[in-house]
């Protein structure tokens, strides 16, 4: 592993490049970045390690010293029309709430939406509750940003485990397979 790296905000003892990493990011995530084909999207990701105790939003943001308007959190969605259901990631900074019901329903469809039960989401994504992240959620789901959040100069998302989290580029989270910037996500 190189020497730590300044990251853009925040106060942490390690930041790394998270291409340089393995077991500390959860198995799909250190995936999408190896294969990720966005020219130089995975070399702009940050690790910082930080307490699995503090990973829950506004504690992890007081103790690290984060903006919350610089932290984005992800969220799994279930929206469903005529028996079936579509499962999607859905993108916001941690200002503001995704508009499940309006907003993410039209945009997918759907009679109903609403937030996928807990161990739907961490079953299917492979990652861990209070750290899911957009980066390596299962192929096919949508990945639904909104506009806030892809026009960051940059943002804190999960790595996959409630240790550690990523930093990068608010373009490099719109340019992940799947994406759609949408302006009115959330609110």
């Amino acid at each position: 592993m190189s020497e730590s790296t300044a990251p853009p905000f925040g106060n942490f003892a390690t930041a790394v490049p998270a291409l340089e990493l393995g077991a500390e990011l959860a198995a799909p995530v250190a995936d999408a970045l190896k294969n990720w084909d966005a020219p130089g999207a995975a070399a702009s990701v940050l690790y910082v390690d930080s307490d699995p105790e503090q990973a829950d939003t506004a504690v992890f943001c007081a103790a690290y010293d984060v903006p919350p308007e610089l932290s984005a959190n992800c969220v799994v969605v279930a929206a469903k029309r005529a028996g079936e259901v579509t499962l999607a990631g859905c993108l916001a900074l941690a200002t503001t709430r995704v508009d499940v019901n309006k907003a993410v329903r039209t945009h997918l469809g759907a009679r109903k939406a609403s937030f996928a039960p807990m161990d739907t989401a961490v079953e299917l994504t492979g990652m861990e509750y209070g750290g899911i992240t957009p980066v390596g959620l299962p192929g096919g789901w949508p990945l639904l940003i909104d506009e806030a959040v892809a026009t960051a100069p940059y943002v804190l998302v999960g790595s996959g485990r409630r240790r550690g989290k990523l930093i990068l580029p608010g373009w490099a989270l719109a340019e992940l397979p799947g994406a759609l910037v949408l302006p009115g996500l959330a609110g």
